[in-house]
């Protein structure tokens, strides 16, 4: 599974590398408010991630719910709180978001278990 985390972040970049290379204004600033959104402020970054998160599940984004999980393993987020923000998650969005709470949990046990600096 530290395969499928490594493929994912990899791809991530890349991505973002040639798209933000393109220059296109809007998406720069876009971009630029979403990573200034998540640094400390009246919230922690951790509560942030978490918000993200269940945003994330709710809207059932894949790549975004692995995107938080990531950053939850980097703010050393525990598993209990972890699956206190898949319930929150269930909770709102309903029934819909069960597959994705699966694929989240599968996402989160990889990262556990995984040897990646966090």
């Amino acid at each position: 599974m530290e395969k499928s985390i490594l493929e994912f972040n990899d791809y991530r970049t890349r991505m973002n590398e040639l798209i933000l290379s393109k220059d296109n204004l809007v998406i720069k600033r876009l971009w630029n408010l979403d990573t200034h959104t998540y640094m400390p402020g009246a919230l922690d970054v951790k509560t942030k991630e978490m918000l993200g998160l269940v945003a994330s599940m709710v809207l059932r984004c894949d790549d975004c719910i692995k995107y938080h999980l990531g950053k939850a393993y980097e703010q050393k987020i525990s598993t209990a709180e972890v699956y206190e923000v898949f319930a929150v998650a269930n909770m709102v969005g309903g029934s819909i978001v069960i597959p994705h709470t699966r694929r989240a949990a599968e996402y989160w046990e990889a990262l556990q278990e995984s040897h990646l600096p966090d």
